[in-house]
């Protein structure tokens, strides 16, 4: 046995190279061992490498690498491992090739992204080779997933490709369903959208993927509609569609089309429409044609979710009375306050029945009361698309009034066609121009400001360069008040178009203006036109980060959480943390807090630890942004960690603070019970209690308002989703929503813009006419598991004390001396017949005793153990899943967590045509018996279509005449 390697170090130092060579291998087997002594001549190895007439230098290169990785020197290890070439066995089951392989995939995958930024940049041979060896090892080793995703990191698609097409040849020579094949491609899609940064690369990945989808056998058009949304390319959607109608899979292509409503900007859609309108490959008269059509008008969707809405509306009213008594309404704050919360409450249940019962404290609004007032009709009436014109005609500038309320009616009836403003955009339009030739009288500037707002929020994300020229001149009118509404609304017409001249106009106009208000606007906008263009939008970032302007520096913080809404990218993690803590703007410091919500959508478990240190902070506009951060990156998660954090914040001495919080406790709280997460009751309680207490400032008061209308928003039957279930992207809307919703910090009308982040918990069953019919769906869980909570009047009738009866002192004295009386009787009886008589019934007593004492062991521990969200997450399928469903109605409310229990019944007459993965939202179904009659539901816009059908043809008998 060696105890020292002197000898074979001594060897090296011999002329000849054989000895030379026996040195080295023998050194090489013993330097985990002997590596420190080894390491003293380790120039002495170094040199042999280096003699390029020295045949066996691979070995010495080996042998240096493993010295150095002995010595800590991963980066001097990893240069000689790659020099040692076919000596370097990275089969070798030992410590140190597993770390060096694993070195040497880290710094490919470094140099592999530089050149697909720069091609000049060269890869080792060596280092390429490990590479290509390891994800070889992978696939052979069925760790497909792992190869794809070390691919698609180094940016190496041919790698990807490759793998993709051999498993694809396989499943076809084995004669195989393709739907292995179809995960892997699912899987790849996943990785592109959250893993890859560089949009060039993501861009050609997605292409490659609808290139091999498209040529599969059976393609799933699912996935591609997904790649449609992401890459926003309506040539795409166009192709798909032909290619569907063309095979006639018309169930396919209208499944198609709802999740492309759901999830895709307006310009996708109105560009797809054009596109099958003009197409003269197909007969735009025929039937699936103009089915297809009307989907995509974003009709259909809107009729069906407001019939859920108004159907299952189970707002409670007692609340919202409480609270409308409690506070004076001729507070403006707090009757605006309550007009926000009735709008949320109500939100696109098409019920106003709480502003027509209530005329009189409706009348005490003024000025922009009124305007919120009357802008709380489109938020109630979000989505009637056949009738929200008509309901607010009273209110529109045709008719006398004060101009506050034409203004809001505007403003309404741009958020009934919120995302559809294809029908009233020329309308509205129209007002626009009207107004701007009168921005002189402060009457006309207050209607431009409902105007801009109104053809903002229609025409959201249409990119309508002519709509956008017609707000710029609205802006270059200058008005504090309708330049405001016109710079915001700017953006959200080019939303996610990242037009470098649009920005160029509005950043040169933001320099220039003297008013806040405008710029701030502009700030927003620009942001808002840098949504999802993550790098590519860095340029303006810097800009503005760096601006001497405070206003530009926050318009600059909110671009860099649009950017990269949803990307956890650590470098805008890092930047908006240092703001935060060394910007000379408190308004900045807030919001770079904020941003960090929207940046760590998809991390939101992460949020809480990475703001808890800003939440102690002495400035209270970064507490206020750590609740809003965490409000934002939870909605509508019930995320216990996110609740205990808030908590605290909801007792901090700064009432805007407090404000904050309750409206973040409000956003992940939203459509939760008791037993889903058991501090529902308590924080809906102190909701009430903080509106009550006559000594609360009004900013709390103002915030536990509005938290009540979020926590019960759209008749209990919404959330807030930010993250599309049938598309895995981002919910634009939503983003776009809370974005504006925290603008309204300087502007309360801004609040009615969180309606836009209300998305419906349900499942909508629709034939392909469009239909709904009846039919029942199972649910693996407890009935009460995710019912809705308790009313605040059922509770009070359940809790009801009866009044305490008057007792005389005479009937007292009297119930005494019976009760001593009965004792004495009880003694002799227990005498004449001991329990030794009776063991029967001592053995059931004490057995009934020992089962009451487990009963209330485990209601404590019922009571005290709930079960958090959280724990339904992780332990859904062992505690709450329960093979005997109860069944629910086609239309029913269904929330996010319970989506993972719903089951179609095998055999039912309808089943859905794409397999149903724990998706919501709008189902087609096949209708296996379509000859037998069905009961239908009838949707909103059929009950209110009052036209008479033409009656059948018919010939008079002989009789009737």
């Amino acid at each position: 046995m060696l105890t020292t390697a002197a000898p074979c170090l001594a060897l090296l130092r011999e002329d000849d190279p054989e000895v030379k060579r026996y040195a080295l291998t023998s050194l090489n087997e013993v330097v985990d061992q002997f590596w420190a002594e080894i390491a003293n001549e380790i120039s002495q190895i170094e040199e042999l490498y280096e003699d390029e007439s020295f045949k066996d230098r691979q070995l010495a290169a080996l042998l240096a690498s493993k010295v150095y990785y002995n010595l800590g020197d991963y980066d001097s290890s990893v240069k000689y491992s790659l020099s040692a070439g076919s000596s370097f066995n990275i089969d070798e089951k030992s410590e140190f090739v597993e770390t060096i392989v694993s070195k040497c995939i880290d710094l490919y995958i470094e140099i592999s992204q530089s050149k697909f930024l720069d091609p000049e940049v060269v890869i080792d041979s060596q280092l390429e080779s490990i590479f290509e060896m390891m994800l070889q090892k992978c696939v052979q080793e069925k760790e497909l997933k792992l190869a794809l995703g070390i691919s698609l990191e180094s940016y190496r698609l041919d790698i990807v490709e490759k793998i993709i097409h051999s498993q694809i040849s396989d499943l076809t020579q084995e004669d195989t369903d393709d739907s292995e094949a179809s995960q892997l491609i699912n899987y790849v899609l996943t990785c592109a959208t959250t893993v890859v940064k560089n949009i060039a690369f993501k861009v050609k990945v997605l292409n490659s993927i609808v290139l091999i989808l498209r040529n599969l056998p059976n393609p799933d058009y699912f996935i591609i509609t997904k790649i449609i949304v992401q890459l926003n390319d309506h040539n795409l959607a166009h192709q798909v569609f032909v290619k569907l109608l063309s095979t006639e899979n018309y169930p396919i292509a209208y499944q198609a089309a709802f999740d492309l409503v759901s999830s895709a900007s307006q310009e996708l859609l109105i560009k797809t429409t054009q596109l099958l309108t003009n197409d003269s490959s197909i007969d735009a008269s025929s039937k699936p044609i103009a089915k297809l059509l009307k989907v995509l008008s974003g009709v259909p969707t809107c009729d069906l979710d407001i019939t859920f809405l108004y159907q299952n509306n189970n707002t409670d009213k007692g609340i919202l009375d409480k609270t409308k008594a409690t506070l004076d309404a001729r507070n403006s704050l707090f009757h605006s306050a309550v007009t926000f919360s009735n709008a949320f409450l109500h939100a696109g249940t098409t019920d106003d029945s709480f502003f027509r019962n209530n005329l009189e404290w409706l009348g005490k609004a003024t000025n922009w009361s009124k305007f919120s007032a009357s802008a709380a009709f489109g938020v109630i009436h979000k989505g009637n698309l056949l009738q929200g014109r008509t309901l607010l005609q009273p209110y529109l500038p045709e008719n006398n009034g004060s101009p506050y309320t034409k203004s809001g009616s505007l403003f309404g009836l741009g958020l009934i066609y919120a995302g559809h403003g294809k029908e009233v955009l020329d309308y509205l339009r129209g007002h626009l121009l009207s107004g701007t030739n009168n921005a002189d009288n402060s009457d006309f500037d207050v209607l431009l400001h409902g105007a801009a707002l109104a053809v903002g929020v229609a025409g959201m994300g249409s990119n309508d360069e002519e709509v956008y020229e017609e707000l710029k001149t609205v802006l270059y009118t200058d008005s504090a008040v309708s330049g405001q509404a016109a710079a915001l609304s700017m953006g959200l017409v080019m939303l996610g178009s990242g037009n470098q001249q649009a920005i160029d106009d509005m950043l040169h106009y933001a320099e220039e203006t003297q008013h806040e208000t405008i710029i701030r606007g502009l700030a927003v906008s620009i942001a808002l036109l840098c949504y999802a263009k993550e790098d590519a939008a860095e340029p303006v970032i810097a800009k503005l980060l760096v601006h001497q302007n405070a206003l530009l520096r926050y318009g600059g913080v909110f671009a860099l959480a649009l950017a990269y809404c949803g990307t956890s990218n650590n470098s805008a993690i890092q930047r908006l943390l240092h703001i935060a803590v060394s910007d000379s703007s408190d308004n900045v410091r807030r919001v770079s807090v904020i941003a960090l919500g929207f940046i760590l959508l998809r991390e939101y478990t992460t949020v809480t630890t990475l703001v808890e240190l800003l939440a102690e902070s002495h400035n209270p506009h970064v507490r206020y942004g750590t609740a809003m951060a965490v409000g934002i990156a939870c909605a509508g998660r019930g995320l216990n960690s996110a609740i205990e954090f808030l908590e605290p914040l909801t007792k901090d001495p700064v009432d805007f603070v407090r404000q904050g919080a309750f409206v973040a406790l409000s956003m992940i709280l939203i459509q939760q019970n008791e037993q889903t997460c058991p501090k529902v009751k308590q924080i809906r309680e102190k909701l009430a209690k903080v509106i009550d207490t006559r000594m609360e400032e009004s900013l709390a008061k103002f915030g536990a308002v509005l938290a009540q209308g979020i926590i019960d928003a759209g008749g209990r039957n919404v959330t807030i989703q930010l993250e599309n279930s049938q598309t895995g992207t981002l919910n634009l809307k939503s983003v776009v929503g809370l974005a504006v919703f925290v603008q309204s910090w300087y502007w309360f009308p801004f609040s009615h813009f969180l309606s836009l982040s209300f998305t419906p918990t349900s499942i909508i069953g629709v034939r392909d006419d469009f239909k709904v019919p009846k039919f029942k769906i199972n649910c693996h869980t407890s009935e009460d598991l995710f019912s809705y909570p308790p009313k605040v009047e059922e509770a009070k009738t359940k809790q009801t004390d009866k009044l305490a009866t008057a007792i005389l002192s005479t009937t007292v004295r009297a119930k005494a001396r019976a009760k001593k009386r009965q004792e004495k009787e009880s003694d002799a009886m227990d005498i004449d017949k001991p329990d030794e008589e009776f063991p029967a019934v001592k053995e059931v007593t004490k057995d009934n005793e020992e089962t009451d004492k487990k009963l209330e062991t485990t209601t404590s521990n019922v009571e005290t153990e709930q079960p958090t969200t959280e724990e339904f997450t992780n332990n859904s399928t062992k505690t709450n899943f329960v093979s005997t469903p109860y069944q629910i109605d086609n239309m029913s409310r269904v929330v996010p967590a319970q989506l993972k229990y719903i089951s179609f019944i095998k055999d039912e007459r309808y089943q859905p045509v794409r397999k149903f993965r724990g998706t919501g939202g709008i189902v087609v179904l096949h209708d296996s018996r379509p000859d037998e009659p069905a009961d239908t539901i009838k949707t909103v816009r059929q009950l209110t279509n009052k036209n008479a059908p033409l009656p059948a043809p018919f010939t008079l008998e002989e009789e009737d005449e």
